[in-house]
């Protein structure tokens, strides 16, 4: 069984950008349907996309619905910095804030997790 935590970074201003966060929800999918251990963690920019993807009129939300359950949290420094913090409260998703107001990312490399970024 494979341990992958996938962090997205991808901000959402362009197109490529829509597409790092499809793919990083599909692989979170396919991960999780295969039966391995998957985590999703929301850092940087990428924090800006939870408020959308929790939107049910994105066109994404089924897919992010289809993993959401594997989402373990959005970084609290980065929420504020890229002024969302309040989409991510709403959203129901947590914080992460287990490093300097950031989410550790060797806790899961400590936990044997493979670290993928988009």
């Amino acid at each position: 069984m494979n341990k992958v935590a996938i962090v997205v970074l991808a901000d959402k201003e362009t197109h490529s950008d829509m597409g790092r966060i499809a793919n990083a929800l599909e692989v979170a999918k396919e991960l999780k349907e295969g039966g391995d251990e998957v985590s999703i963690i929301f850092d940087g920019a990428g924090t800006r996309w939870v408020g959308p993807l929790a939107d049910k009129d994105h066109q994404m939300n089924p897919l992010f619905d289809a993993v959401r359950d594997k989402v373990d949290g959005a970084c609290f420094f980065c929420s504020g910095a890229f002024g969302v913090k309040n989409e991510v409260e709403k959203s129901g998703i947590p914080f992460l804030q287990d490093y300097d107001g950031h989410p550790s990312l060797k806790a899961y490399l400590d936990k044997g997790y493979q670290v993928i970024t988009f």
